[in-house]
């Protein structure tokens, strides 16, 4: 295999990381500016929902940008913008301030998170063979690297302002030192025009079907980040720090699930992850919804993240392959919509508590799984390109 091949895939990872580690890194300092800036949990929700509104908007708006210019021209320029924008929140000392900050870092993450996304596509269309689900794997990582920063920083009384800033300007030095590695773009410059009037041809229904399949499972996902660890002390009367557990539980499942969800996909298909994926994602959340005992619950949570741990990065790769000129504004659709979901999931399962317990509102998301594994044979025709290398495809055959 051509080593720009394997240097490009490497600097995607690094990209991944880096988009993780700067959504991280506000993480961890919620807690921190909430505090400086005086506002209640409330507001702080209110203002959290412009970090989603944000991330919409500029994968919307970087999909056609990114596949008329090339991901290897927009997501440095990109990666550049978000780690300058990480230093804002730092710096706010009004609600208002903090939500235009939260808004811009929003935005400019999201363009990131579709350009390396159609980066990240386009590696795959070289390789031949399933690689998206390891970029996913590495975000998750960056997380997890921003929280061990973050622990480090706080417990030594680095205000939110300096850490932030330090941490964007060594984000802008791994920027750099990536840019040179990325791939050049699949076609020339003289097809831009061409590229236009491709992303300008009515949409597959293929891809709103991905939308919608995106939509439900990041809301699906993104229940276990609300709602797990008020699952256990809640229902199952659990202290805090094991409450924790279930969280930490299921996102290192989704971690390890995604670094081998390529080696599944490429034996058995995509397909096959989203279906059954799917299925497990279901069983695992009703274990963890009907279970009497913290144990088992803490078995079904992790259940539940393996089970979703590849059929996001399915979603995405399988949009991309569809149609190669449009790749990067099919992954923000799909993409842009599963944001929808993730912000919809606290706004769909906090007024169900006042109907029924925390548990059963679960069942909810056991059904969009469910959905999901009825569905899954959408992926068939988009994800057919990514197991043929282009140069590969069979020839026409004549009449």
């Amino acid at each position: 295999m051509e080593r720009h091949l394997r240097v490009g895939r490497l600097a995607t990872f690094v990209y991944f990381a880096l988009c993780g580690f700067v959504l991280g890194m506000w993480i961890v300092h919620i807690p921190t500016i909430e505090q400086r800036v005086g506002i209640s949990h409330a507001v702080l929700g209110w203002l959290l929902l412009l970090l989603g509104g944000g991330a919409f908007a500029g994968m919307q708006l970087i999909g056609p940008l990114s596949d008329r210019f090339g991901a290897r021209k927009v997501v440095p320029v990109t990666s550049v913008l978000s780690c300058a924008a990480l230093v804002l929140p730092g710096l706010a000392t009004s609600p208002w301030a903090l939500g235009a900050s939260l808004f811009v870092l929003g935005c400019v993450t999201g363009c990131l998170d579709v350009a390396m996304n159609a980066h990240a596509v386009q590696v795959e269309r070289g390789y031949g063979r399933p690689v998206m689900s390891a970029f996913h794997a590495m975000f998750s990582i960056g997380g997890v690297f921003a929280s061990l920063v973050g622990a480090f920083t706080l417990g030594r009384g680095w205000s939110p302002a300096a850490t932030l800033a330090a941490m964007g300007v060594l984000g802008l030095g791994v920027t750099l030192a990536a840019m040179p590695a990325l791939l050049p773009p699949e076609t020339a410059p003289a097809e831009d025009a061409g590229t236009a009037r491709s992303a300008r041809r009515p949409v597959p229904r293929r891809i709103w079907i991905m939308a919608a399949l995106a939509l439900v499972l990041m809301l699906s996902e993104g229940v276990a980040g609300d709602w797990s660890a008020l699952h256990l002390k809640d229902v199952l009367d659990a202290s805090p720090s094991t409450a924790a557990l279930a969280y930490g539980a299921f996102a290192t499942a989704m971690t390890v699930g995604r670094l081998l969800a390529d080696r599944v996909a490429a034996r058995f298909g995509p397909v096959a992850i989203l279906r059954y994926g799917s299925g497990l994602a279901a069983a695992g959340l009703v274990l963890a919804a009907l279970s009497p005992a913290i144990a088992p619950a803490l078995a079904g949570w992790t259940i539940f993240g393996i089970g979703l741990s590849g059929t996001i990065p399915q979603l995405f790769s399988a949009a991309g392959h569809i149609d190669p000129n449009a790749a990067a504004t099919n992954v923000s659709r799909v993409a842009g919509l599963g944001y929808v979901g993730i912000l919809a999931g606290p706004a769909v399962i906090g007024p169900m508590t006042h109907l029924m317990p925390l548990n059963l509102t679960f069942f909810l998301p056991v059904a969009f799984c469910v959905l999901a594994f009825l569905t899954a044979p959408v992926l068939g025709a988009g994800s057919a390109r990514a197991a043929v290398p282009a140069a590969e495809e069979p020839a026409p055959q004549k009449a």
